[in-house]
């Protein structure tokens, strides 16, 4: 963590200045800019997982498409179905 103290007859604007200077010195801020949109890779299990997931309710969703019968309402119930399998 960065502090820093103001000294004797120091104005606010050099006050900023330097700490800002500390900020870049200690390279805190590139860390956590880095970090700030980083997401967890899937495990091998998981990513197994969506992808079967993804099969099963394309396969339903181009059945009813066929069908003719194809509404947004039933692409919700096809992933509720699959879902709960």
């Amino acid at each position: 963590m960065v502090e820093v103290d103001k000294k004797e007859n120091e104005t606010s604007e050099s006050l900023i200045r330097r700490f800002t200077r500390s900020m870049q010195q200690s390279k805190i801020l590139p860390k956590v800019r880095g970090q700030r949109f980083f997401n967890k890779k899937k495990n091998k299990n998981r990513v197994k997982k969506d992808a079967i997931y993804r099969v099963k309710v394309g396969k339903e969703a181009n059945k009813l498409k066929r069908m003719g019968i194809f509404t947004d309402e039933k692409l919700k119930d096809i992933k509720k179905n699959v879902a709960s399998k």
